[in-house]
């Protein structure tokens, strides 16, 4: 059994809807482990706040909302379970915006 059931569920359903060309999940629970909201709840589970950038084609000729909305519906289930995920930051980009900033950041990180 896995020990991060939440994110091995983002993976699987993103990847599965979205055919990806980058898939980057960050788990930042442990540094929002002392909200109140996270504490003396026995049904939160420890995984609870994500980061996740996505670049596919599935979003091209989408604005950021509807990418956004198209992510929400995918992880709906555990958005909405009780102890699921609390928070979700949200980067998409299709492939090409990707490989657009991955070249300027390139260029920007040579001249420092």
């Amino acid at each position: 059994m896995s020990s991060t059931p939440i994110e091995d569920a983002i993976r699987l359903k993103i990847t599965a809807a979205l055919q990806p060309t980058a898939l980057e999940i960050h788990n930042d629970s442990s540094q929002h482990a002392h909200h109140a909201a996270m504490q003396n709840s026995a049904s939160t589970s420890n995984e609870t706040h994500f980061r996740v950038l996505i670049a596919s084609a599935a979003f091209e000729a989408k604005m950021q909302p509807a990418r956004h909305r198209m992510v929400y519906a995918l992880l709906k289930e555990e958005l909405e379970r009780k102890g699921g995920i609390h928070a979700l930051q949200l980067r998409t980009r299709t492939p090409g915006e990707e490989e657009r900033l991955s070249a300027k950041e390139g260029v920007e990180g040579e001249g420092r």
